[in-house]
């Protein structure tokens, strides 16, 4: 099969690795000196799906003749991007891997003629040098298009996958997206303080910040009737006992997070982007928390406090010390 990717990063760039190594003929979007790596020498995949170099064809935009198009850029690009490649994917089946909330409806809004299935794809995954893309962690792909029943274009690509990638259809989808935006909730402080995200969580005053994060959003998904669907152990009874514990009992979970990441440092999407000098995703991510709590008449103030300080990291280019880092959440 024929198969576009637009958005040859982290994510991105480890899906058409791995599609291509298993014979499908693979497309990516990509820029700059990433994008003439990719040209020059293809892809190289290294780590816990093994090493391989995939030979793809790789421009700034799709040509026409996909069959499947997957969207794997950040949360804030993935608008443009679609709009600048629809002439070559209308009427084609998108998949839109990406955190947050809101991939989905966005992609149907700038896609219209095209079926749109949400992934969430539960990876550690890094891209942090042109054309290398480093996974220290594989896992589920968990697809599905909202809260009703499990629909034809999710299967349809499931089959795609079958063999290639481990993915699960998941009916809820909307809940899948507020527990892994739960698992994502360790991004922020990374970006915030330089420091992988074991680094982070080993340290107690850090923990307790990304607790306290993790635990306000459960609150708020409570409150907004979601009903969480179960991924890696989480599920609606377990979050909403975490969300009443005291914090002291719920920084097991980040510090379980921390384990299933393994020893090699991982330092989120969030820091890799900082690191790179792009703009973040955390508007969508943190952010989101805050435009959820928002829309129910309430407030997440510890969301919108690390929004703040990555948005400040970003501006200053300057991590702050996890000692300023806490201060600063207790202040705003």
């Amino acid at each position: 099969m024929r198969i576009g990717v637009i958005g040859a990063g982290a994510v991105g760039g480890a899906f058409a690795a791995v599609l291509a190594r298993a014979g499908h003929d693979v497309e990516v979007t990509a820029r700059g000196d990433h994008l003439a790596a990719i040209r020059e020498d293809g892809i190289y995949l290294q780590g816990a799906w093994g090493d391989y170099v995939a030979k793809v064809q790789a421009g700034e935009t799709l040509t026409p003749g996909v069959e499947l198009v997957i969207v794997a850029t950040k949360a804030q690009d993935a608008v443009s991007a679609i709009r600048e490649n629809i002439s070559a994917m209308r009427g084609i089946p998108v998949l839109v891997l990406q955190n947050g909330l809101d991939g989905v409806s966005a992609a149907q809004r700038a896609a219209p003629r095209s079926d749109v299935v949400g992934g969430l794809a539960l990876l550690a995954t890094s891209y942090l040098s042109p054309g290398t893309i480093t996974m220290t962690t594989g896992g589920l792909t968990y697809i599905g298009g909202g809260t009703g029943a499990t629909d034809l274009p999710a299967r349809y690509i499931a089959k795609v996958f079958e063999g290639v990638l481990p993915v699960e259809i998941v009916a809820n989808f909307v809940g899948a997206q507020w527990t892994k935006l739960v698992i994502n909730q360790v991004n922020a402080m990374p970006a915030i303080t330089g420091l992988s995200a074991q680094e982070t969580i080993a340290n107690p005053a850090l923990r307790r910040i990304i607790t306290a994060s993790m635990r306000e959003q459960v609150r708020i998904g409570l409150r907004s009737r979601i009903r969480f669907e179960k991924l890696q152990g989480l599920s609606q009874r377990t979050l909403r006992v975490f969300s009443i514990s005291p914090w002291w009992i719920g920084q097991a979970l980040p510090s379980l997070i921390a384990r299933r990441m393994g020893a090699t440092p991982n330092p989120g999407s969030t820091l890799q982007s900082v690191r790179r000098g792009q703009a973040t995703e955390i508007d969508y991510l943190n952010g989101a928390v805050v435009r959820a709590a928002e829309a129910i008449g309430a407030s997440a103030p510890v969301n919108a406090a690390l929004v703040a300080l990555v948005h400040e990291v970003e501006s200053s280019g300057r991590f702050m010390l996890p000692a300023e880092v806490v201060a600063r959440v207790r202040a705003l």
